[in-house]
């Protein structure tokens, strides 16, 4: 087996049995849908979801890598269906939206971006007006609108926590074990964007607020299981003021890495790290010491 092959990916470590079950079922079927082979094959590998449901985005982007490295040949990408819509850019998905200013608005609410015209907005807004763009994010995720009086007002993403966070695991004070087998309990708000047109004050504390109440229950009717934790990287320009009126809690800087940076390059600036707990006994579900919600998939 090449040595140069990508062994440790989206948080799993490949032994060369797994390697060589991939080989040998893209071997097998070569002509299978993309998304049905991953599907596929995290079942053979046992990359499931906490609450048993397949890992079929981390499995494609990593057998899309190690194509790339030259170990497998994968079947064409699949033309059908919204292919065009993928293409469209982010002016044609915002053409006709209503940019006029919004200085004041009543009540707030938080509209899951859905599959199809909601989310090709959402990435719209955020790849436009977001300095870091749209993002192409690992496993587990909800994409909010932020809305009122049927107008857009902002977006959020909540999505997987970084693997290792050097001042988060001492505050929270868990064993290599014990993160190991719960940091999925966390997740991280890794998009916040309030459009340009939009000046209404506290309306990003206000968003923040809402989000922590509401978060637990849609990730828990969504993924089977309630996050216990929220995080966020804060770039130091901006002083993070809206996370603090929201209450997060403030853990120190960041070392300007990057999730997969193993070599420690440090070639990221340095951000702020800030923390929400979900719940009160959140450290004693973090260490294991009590149970998360969670749905029992043979209930349902």
């Amino acid at each position: 087996m090449k040595s140069t092959i990508t062994r440790e990916f989206s948080g799993r470590k490949f032994t060369e049995e797994d390697i060589s079950l991939i080989v040998e079922t893209t071997k097998m079927y070569p002509k299978l849908p993309r998304k049905e082979l991953a599907s596929t094959l995290c079942e053979l590998l046992g990359w499931l979801t906490p609450n048993g449901k397949p890992k079929v985005i981390q499995c494609i982007d990593y057998l899309s890598l190690i194509e790339q490295e030259g170990l497998i040949k994968l079947p064409e990408k699949s033309t059908k269906g919204g292919a065009r819509r993928r293409q469209m850019s982010a002016g044609e998905i915002l053409s006709g939206i209503d940019r006029s200013e919004i200085t004041y608005c009543n009540t707030i609410g938080l509209e899951i971006a859905c599959p199809g015209k909601d989310m090709q907005r959402w990435r719209g807004y955020v790849e436009t007006y977001h300095a870091l763009g749209d993002p192409h994010v690992y496993g587990s995720q909800l994409r909010y609108t932020i809305k009122s009086g049927g107008r857009d007002l902002g977006c959020l993403l909540f999505s997987a926590s970084s693997w290792a966070l050097e001042q988060r695991e001492g505050w929270i004070g868990w064993t290599a074990e014990e993160k190991k087998r719960h940091l999925h309990l966390i997740i991280n708000n890794s998009r916040f964007l309030i459009l340009p047109w939009v000046r209404v004050k506290n309306l990003a504390s206000r968003a923040l607020s809402l989000a922590a109440r509401q978060l637990q229950k849609d990730w828990l009717e969504e993924y089977c299981y309630a996050p216990v934790l929220l995080e966020t990287f804060v770039d130091a320009a901006y002083k993070g003021t809206s996370y603090k009126a929201a209450n997060w809690i403030y853990l120190g800087e960041t070392k300007g890495r990057g999730r997969n940076d193993r070599d420690k390059d440090y070639t990221l600036t340095q951000k702020s790290i800030y923390v929400l707990p979900l719940q009160k006994d959140f450290r004693a579900v973090l260490k294991g010491e009590k149970p998360f919600k969670a749905v029992n998939p043979d209930d349902e």
